[in-house]
C-alpha cells in the first residue's frame, strides 16, 4: 500500500507564495485603466464606439468566469502539479501574449481595424486572465482550513495585489507620458498627435503655442510648454512604450506565478465531490443558490461598487491629471500616496480580525471610506492651488477604508463559500468564486464604459480627437467632479455591502465552523 505523502505545516512560505500569485494577477489587471487611456488618448477611438466595445468585451469577460469556474469544478483529471496549479500555469502563459496584444500601437489605422484589434486583443488577454485568476482565488480555501490562517492568507493576497499594482499604477505613467518642452527646431510637433475639429483651426494655430499663456513671454529652449486653454503643462502619451511595458510586465507576472506554483501547498482535496449527492454542477441552479447566499451577495455588492467607482475613476483620474493639473505622469504616484494608510493597517490586520472579526473590521473601514468620499466631493470647489492637497486628504481616508476591506475581503469571500455549504449542503468553490468574479467583471465593464460615454456628452465635453492636449478648462473642471462622484459612489457601495448585507459576524462564523466540522467528521 502506497504511503500517504506528508504535507508540510502551513507557514510563511505559503503566505509569500500566495501573495506572489496576486502580484502576478495584478501586474496584468493593473493595466485595465491604461487600456482605456491608451485607446482613448493614443488610438483616439470615438467615445461612443469605445464605450460600446468596452461594454461588449467586459460582458463576455463576466460570462466566461462562471463558465470556466464550472469547467474547473467538473474537471476530474489528475494533473501532475494538481488541477488548480495547472490551470494557473496555462493562464499565466496566455497573459504574456494577451497583455501585449491589447496594446498594439497602430494609431493611423482605420476605425474598423482599430475596433477589431481592440476586441481580439482584449478577448485573448481576458480569457488568459480568467483561466489564471479563478483557480488562484479558489485555492485559498484549500491551502488551509484554519480560519485565522485564511485571514492571514487574505492579508498577504492584498499585499501581493498592491505590489502587483505598483508598477502599472506608479511607474508606468512615468514611462508612457512625455512632458512637452519647447524645441526651437520643431516647436509644435505635438499638434501632429491630435485631429483638430473643423472650425477650431484658429484655436490650435501653431503661433498660439509659441508663448507662455500665463506670462506672455516667448518660450526658450527647454521651457515647459503650457496649454493656452488650461495653463497646465502639455503631456503626450507614448503608445509604443505602452506595448513594450505590457510585454515586460507579462514576463514578470509569469515569474511571480511560477514562484507561487512551486511554493504554495494545497492541503485540501481539489477533486472532492461537487456536492453531497455527487451530481454535476448546474450553473443556473448554482446562480439561484448564489443569490440566496447573503454574505456572497454582500461581498459582491462591495466589490462591484469598488470597481464601478474606482476602476472608472482611475480612467477619469488620469485624464483629469493630464488636463486639469498637467501632471499625468505623476498621477499614479499621487494616488499611491493616498493609499499609504493601507500599508500601515496591514501588519495589524490579522490581530484585529482575531479580536473583532472580519465583518466588524471591514465595517469600520467602510465608514472611513465614506468620510473620504465626502472630502473628495469638496475638492473641486476649492481654489486650484489647494485642490491637490484636499484631493489627497480625501484619498487618504478613502484608502484607509479600502485598506480595511481589501485585507479581509478574500477571507470574507472564503467564509461565504463555507456559508454556501452550511446553508444549502453544496460545496461549489469554483462556481461561487466565479459568480462573484462575474459580477465584479460586469462592474469593471459597465463602469468604465458608462464613464467614457458620459465624458463624450455635453456634461463633461471631452473631445477624443484632441487627446489630452486641447481639452477646454471647463472640461478639465468637469473631470474633477466626475472623479469625485465616482469615488464617493464606491465608498457608499462598500458600506452597504459590508455593513448592511454581509451577515457573518464573529459569533456566526464560530457557529458555522463548528457545525461544518461536525458535519465533516460524521461523513468520514
Amino acid at each position: 500500500m502506497k504511503a500517504t505523502k506528508q504535507l508540510r505545516p502551513f507557514g510563511m512560505r505559503d503566505k509569500l507564495a500566495y501573495a506572489a500569485g496576486d502580484a502576478g494577477c495584478n501586474l496584468s489587471f493593473g493595466l485595465k485603466s491604461t487600456v482605456q487611456t491608451f485607446w482613448l488618448v493614443f488610438m483616439m477611438l470615438e467615445t461612443g464606439l469605445f464605450s460600446i466595445l468596452l461594454l461588449l468585451v467586459q460582458a463576455w469577460d463576466a460570462i466566461n468566469d462562471p463558465l470556466i469556474g464550472t469547467l474547473i469544478d467538473s474537471d476530474k483529471r489528475k494533473y501532475k502539479m494538481g488541477k488548480y496549479k495547472t490551470y494557473v500555469l496555462i493562464g499565466a502563459i496566455g497573459l504574456v501574449v494577451g497583455g501585449a496584444a491589447v496594446f498594439l500601437p497602430f494609431p493611423n489605422a482605420t476605425t474598423v481595424v482599430k475596433a477589431v484589434l481592440f476586441v481580439l486583443g482584449y478577448v485573448i488577454w481576458d480569457a488568459a486572465y480568467t483561466v489564471a485568476n479563478v483557480p488562484y482565488g479558489t485555492m485559498l480555501n484549500l491551502v488551509t482550513e484554519n480560519n485565522e490562517e485564511r485571514a492571514s492568507l487574505s492579508v498577504f493576497r492584498s499585499i501581493g495585489g498592491i505590489v502587483g499594482n505598483l508598477v502599472p499604477g506608479i511607474i508606468l505613467p512615468m514611462l508612457i507620458w512625455n512632458k512637452v518642452t519647447f524645441d526651437p527646431a520643431n516647436p509644435t510637433w505635438f499638434l501632429d498627435k491630435i485631429e483638430i475639429p473643423e472650425g477650431a483651426e484658429s484655436a490650435f494655430a501653431p503661433e498660439n503655442f509659441l508663448n507662455n499663456p500665463l506670462t506672455g513671454e516667448a518660450y526658450q529652449a527647454g521651457d515647459k510648454v503650457l496649454s493656452p486653454l488650461t495653463g497646465g503643462q502639455i503631456e503626450v502619451l507614448l503608445g509604443e512604450n505602452v506595448f513594450i511595458a505590457a510585454l515586460i510586465m507579462g514576463v514578470i507576472a509569469f515569474l511571480f506565478f511560477i514562484f507561487m506554483i512551486k511554493n504554495v501547498t494545497i492541503r485540501g482535496n481539489e477533486y472532492a465531490e461537487l456536492n453531497s449527492e455527487g451530481e454535476k454542477v448546474n450553473l443556473f441552479k448554482s446562480f439561484g443558490t448564489f443569490m440566496k447566499n447573503r454574505p456572497a451577495v454582500g461581498c459582491t455588492v462591495a466589490a462591484m461598487g469598488m470597481f464601478l467607482g474606482m476602476q472608472s475613476a482611475t480612467t477619469a483620474n488620469t485624464i483629469m491629471f493630464a488636463t486639469h493639473f498637467g501632471k499625468a505622469s505623476m498621477s499614479g504616484l499621487v494616488t499611491a500616496v493616498g493609499f499609504l494608510p493601507m500599508f500601515i493597517f496591514m501588519p495589524f490586520a490579522t490581530k484585529l480580525v482575531k479580536k473583532f472579526g472580519k465583518k466588524e473590521v471591514a465595517s469600520i473601514g467602510s465608514i472611513a471610506g465614506l468620510i473620504g468620499g465626502a472630502i473628495l466631493c469638496v475638492f473641486p470647489l476649492c481654489p486650484k492651488d489647494v485642490q491637490l492637497i484636499v484631493y489627497m486628504v480625501g484619498l487618504i481616508f478613502f484608502g484607509l477604508g479600502l485598506g480595511f476591506y481589501n485585507c479581509v475581503s478574500w477571507a470574507m469571500m472564503g467564509d461565504a463559500i463555507d456559508y454556501q455549504e452550511w446553508k444549502f449542503g453544496k460545496r461549489e468553490e469554483s462556481v461561487v468564486y466565479a459568480l462573484h468574479s462575474f459580477f465584479r467583471k460586469l462592474a469593471q465593464g459597465v463602469g468604465p464604459a458608462a464613464v467614457i460615454a458620459i465624458m463624450g456628452t455635453s456634461l463633461i465635453g471631452y473631445v477624443e480627437s484632441l487627446g489630452t492636449i486641447g481639452q477646454s478648462a471647463q472640461t478639465a473642471q468637469n473631470m474633477c467632479w466626475l472623479v469625485a462622484i465616482l469615488y464617493a459612489f464606491s465608498a457608499v457601495c462598500q458600506f452597504v455591502g459590508v455593513t448592511l448585507i454581509y451577515n457573518i459576524d464573529k459569533k456566526t462564523l464560530a457557529k458555522m465552523n463548528e457545525d461544518l466540522a461536525a458535519r465533516h467528521a460524521s461523513a468520514e
